[in-house]
């Protein structure tokens, strides 16, 4: 754990740099390049922030869904993300063979879908669905 400047401070102070010493000092495309420079800083600092929340509600949404016991989310990142990925194919494939036609395991998949989708848009575009970005 590092001290101050934490990450998100770092983020937010080279986001605005760019926003504001950068954007306005270029021209053309290396302006648009410098925006989706900024943007991606936006969303660096959003994924760092919401990370490990919304991993661990995918994750118990996934336990619930599929009726299994994975035990606990996996720690390092990128095996979280692999275990999600491979919890979520199972998911699909149940998706696939019709068990999510009808009935009320239905309605719980299109819920847990529908969470997972929101917690991927207030990282990538938080204005897509009415909110600010930091």
């Amino acid at each position: 754990m590092q001290d101050r400047p934490t990450s998100a401070e770092l983020f937010d102070a080279l986001r605005h740099f760019v926003e504001t010493d950068v954007v306005p000092a270029l021209d053309g495309p290396k302006k648009f390049h410098a925006r989706v420079a900024a943007n991606v800083l936006a969303i660096l600092r959003r994924e760092a922030e919401l990370e490990d929340t919304q991993s661990q509600t995918e994750w118990d949404g996934l336990t619930t869904l599929l009726g299994d016991n994975p035990g606990v989310l996996p720690l390092p990142r990128s095996e979280r993300a692999a275990r999600l990925r491979q919890r979520t194919e199972v998911l699909c494939d149940r998706i696939r063979r019709g068990d999510a036609d009808t009935g009320a395991w239905r309605a719980a998949v299109l819920a847990h879908v529908r969470q997972t989708v929101v917690d991927k848009l207030t990282v990538a575009n938080p204005k897509f669905l009415g909110g600010t970005q930091p």
